[in-house]
């Protein structure tokens, strides 16, 4: 339980810090400015979804042992979000958004959930001196 705790702490920050980043890279979220808030919250989902990824994880010794699986789940993921938000307005890109070619989605939040999602279960799954 401890993990899964440090699982969520850890992407909650490392998530808020990401959409702080890159928010310039988008126009509006449902057709208005992008608050504070919005990043809160933003950031409060991807921390879900990573701490739910995360007890596959913990749980199942194959994806233990393969933990770059948690950068193509969390990719995959994310694409699938992205074009279901921009499809329906949810939200748009600002020109300076560096978009994929073929996906249509944007690069920064494309590889986010993916590569958070790996990097924080190398530090906590593999991580010698965390709790346990």
């Amino acid at each position: 339980m401890k993990k899964l705790g440090t699982i969520f702490l850890l992407a909650f920050f490392a998530n808020f810090v990401w959409e702080h980043l890159h928010a310039p890279l988008y126009l509006h979220y449902q057709g208005e400015a992008i608050s504070p808030f919005i990043l809160f919250r933003a950031a409060l989902f991807d921390a879900a979804f990573i701490t739910v990824l995360g007890l596959l994880f913990l749980r199942v010794k194959f994806f233990r042992e393969h933990l770059w699986l948690a950068l193509v789940i969390g990719v995959a993921f994310a694409i699938g979000l992205e074009r279901f938000a921009l499809a329906g307005g949810r939200w748009a890109y600002n020109p300076s958004m560096p978009v994929i070619p073929f996906l249509g989605t944007g690069l920064t939040p494309t590889i986010q959930l993916g590569l958070l999602s790996y990097l924080i279960f190398v530090l906590v799954i593999k991580g010698k001196n965390l709790p346990s």
